[in-house]
């Protein structure tokens, strides 16, 4: 029989090892409770959980690697699940915890009339070291309801009908963007020769729209059909973004517009191959449908970095609930974008009835001038988001001033080609005014070899902080930000600096008292850079951004790869490897939105001030979006 010391030490030894995790509580360690925001217009609601620790215990978000509070939803009514439980009070440190009230959050999309949701937070505490054993909080919650009025595109057809407006409206827009406009010389040279009856040319412009609207069309009713069979919400948006700003499309698109330049200068002819000519004739009586669909495709990757803000919002409902709405305004968007070139294809065929024979020659050499310069954005675009450094600001103005140099001397008579009569020929009043314009243009773009903003040309050049100097910038222009050295920074325009990652600008936030200005944006978005140059320099909002506010810039097309412990695994095993990626995902799970740029204000918790605000030159509105949310943060 064992005697009463030694059980007594026995006892004492076996509670000495009983896993700390084992320990019960004698009441709650967090206290629990949930309300639910009121809808946006596209009946997104958010459900805040806040927890309240007991004296000396920490709860733990989201983001700790062993002691995570998660979601598990058992019964959604009248709604759908967007995305998985987030933080929406910053913790400087994931493992040590709250100590204080602190809050978590998740989205959910109202579709029915009386919307509810159950489910319960798994969740633990700790104590000086010691945790308790997980436990699960239930919950059962009715939302607010929203009528169909208040969500565009939902059952209301006034909502359809609207939208459907707006993206003929973008569609017919986006001819004057900066990525799209460079297809009109290389639309208008192509078709110049390839039709030999009106009946022909009318019937290839008009396939070229249809492919136009097809490649835009098909894709996007694929992968909402694809997400509604699946009933999944993990549709790749960012394969649109891939396309757009990966290098190798980006470089085959240069070299594209490099051979089409020195072909139009007369170097080459771009013919079929010899064993080719025969198929290729027989081919003609179908009316050369590859190469009409190849120019349509052609068109379409090259301009989607600017068509990218209303497919990336097309793409954002498809995963929201939405299903015919999207399919229907993308169709409405793409019959608009496309109109306008399949009236450039019309009107090379009308011209094939005028005989007026050497001026075509002139207009192919002016083309390969255009062609030569415009080309370069591809590679630029290459360049910044992969940091090659190959086309500084400064070099691509130095290329721009060089090519439209030559452009002017060849207009004045002073440079000639290869079979080309234009030298001979006395200068024409038209080729007069042509040469001055050019010319004009030129000595436009030499103040920018020294800084000058260039706002014309926003969306072509590469960002100002790629320029080595710029006359007159001091060195006060780029200390306002500089408040944590510990924390990564990158450059943005006229000396701001910004965060890279929205933690370390939320702590800051707090330490300093000011909101931060999240950018959504991309090295290849042309209309980021129109915003910076055209919005962000005016004298009213640049001191705002510069001293009121911590800034963060979100690139999501920077193609760095990240450490290892940086990256991001999604739920079904795909792992984000580099900034871009992260970033992208990022900005639709915890801001909801897929465009470039999206500008967002949030609070010192994280929590939006205002909505997003989006690609718009208004000026008066930038600077009553950021004063709003001063105010709003102030309150």
């Amino acid at each position: 029989m064992m005697k009463p010391g030694r059980f007594l030490c026995l006892l004492a030894l076996l509670f000495a090892f009983v896993p700390a995790r084992a320990q019960m509580l004698s009441g709650k360690a967090v206290e629990w409770t949930v309300v639910a925001g009121e809808p946006d217009a596209e009946g997104i609601c958010e459900l805040v959980f806040t927890g309240t620790p007991a004296p000396m215990w920490h709860g733990y978000g989201t983001r700790s690697t062993i002691n995570a509070t998660t979601l598990t939803l058992t019964s959604l009514e009248g709604c759908k699940a967007q995305g998985a439980l987030y933080d929406i009070s910053p913790a400087a440190d994931p493992e040590e915890g709250f100590s204080a009230p602190f809050q978590l959050g998740v989205k959910v999309k109202l579709t029915g009339k009386a919307p509810a949701v159950k489910g319960y937070l798994t969740y633990t505490a700790c104590k000086q070291g010691v945790c308790a054993v997980p436990e699960d909080w239930a919950f059962s919650l009715d939302l607010p309801r929203i009528s169909a009025a208040a969500s565009p595109g939902r059952s209301s057809s006034g909502g359809l009908w609207a939208l459907i407006l707006e993206a003929i409206l973008w569609g017919l827009a986006m001819l004057l963007t900066p990525c799209v406009f460079p297809m009109v010389p290389m639309t208008v040279s192509f078709f110049l020769k390839s039709a030999d009856s009106p009946a022909r040319g009318r019937f290839r412009a008009f396939m070229y729209g249809v492919f136009i609207v097809l490649l835009y069309t098909l894709p996007i009713c694929v992968i909402i059909g694809a997400t509604r069979l699946l009933g999944g919400d993990a549709v790749t948006a960012d394969i649109f973004n891939w396309l757009s700003t990966h290098w190798l499309p980006n470089l085959v698109f240069f070299v594209v517009f490099m051979l089409f330049a020195a072909s139009f200068f007369g170097a080459f002819e771009i013919t079929l191959p010899s064993s080719l000519v025969n198929k290729s004739d027989r081919q003609s009586e179908k009316g050369g449908l590859g190469g009409i669909f190849f120019m349509a495709l052609t068109l379409v990757l090259v301009s989607f970095s600017c068509t990218g803000p209303i497919v990336g919002s097309v793409l954002i409902r498809s995963t929201s609930g939405e299903f015919w709405a999207p399919m229907v305004t993308m169709l409405a968007f793409s019959v608009a974008f496309a109109l306008p070139f399949t009236l450039l294809a019309l009107f090379p065929s009308l011209l094939g009835k005028f005989k007026s024979g050497s001026w075509l020659g002139s207009v192919k050499i002016v083309l390969g001038f255009v062609e030569l310069a415009l080309g370069l954005k591809f590679l630029s675009v290459a360049d910044q988001t992969y940091h090659w450094g190959i086309l500084d600001r400064e070099v691509y103005l130095a290329i721009w001033i060089v090519v439209f140099s030559l452009l002017g001397l060849y207009l004045l008579g002073k440079l000639r080609f290869a079979h080309d009569e234009l030298a001979d020929k006395p200068l024409s009043v038209l080729r007069l005014a042509l040469a001055i314009a050019v010319f004009s243009f030129v000595v436009y773009l030499v103040p920018g070899m020294w800084g000058a903003p260039l706002k014309a040309l926003s969306g072509y050049l590469p960002p100002m902080q790629t320029q080595d100097f710029v006359l007159g910038a001091s060195s006060a222009d780029s200390a306002s930000n500089e408040i944590s050295a510990e924390a990564p920074q990158l450059a943005l325009p006229y000396g701001l600096r910004a965060y890279t990652r929205v933690e370390d600008a939320l702590e800051v936030s707090a330490r300093l008292g000011k909101p931060v200005f999240v950018d959504i944006t991309g090295h290849g978005c042309v209309n980021c850079r129109e915003m910076e140059q055209r919005v962000w320099s005016d004298p009213r909002v640049l001191p705002l951004l510069r001293n009121r506010y911590v800034l963060v810039a979100l690139y999501t097309d920077d193609k760095t790869v990240l450490p290892e412990r940086e990256r991001v695994t999604l739920p079904g095993g795909q792992v984000l490897r580099d900034v871009g990626r992260v970033n992208a995902y990022l900005a639709r799970e915890r801001f909801g939105v897929n465009a470039q740029p999206t500008y967002i204000l949030l609070g010192t918790d994280g929590r939006p001030l205002l909505p997003p605000r989006g690609y718009n030159l208004d000026v008066d509105g930038f600077v009553e979006f950021l004063q709003n949310g001063l105010d709003k943060y102030n309150l």
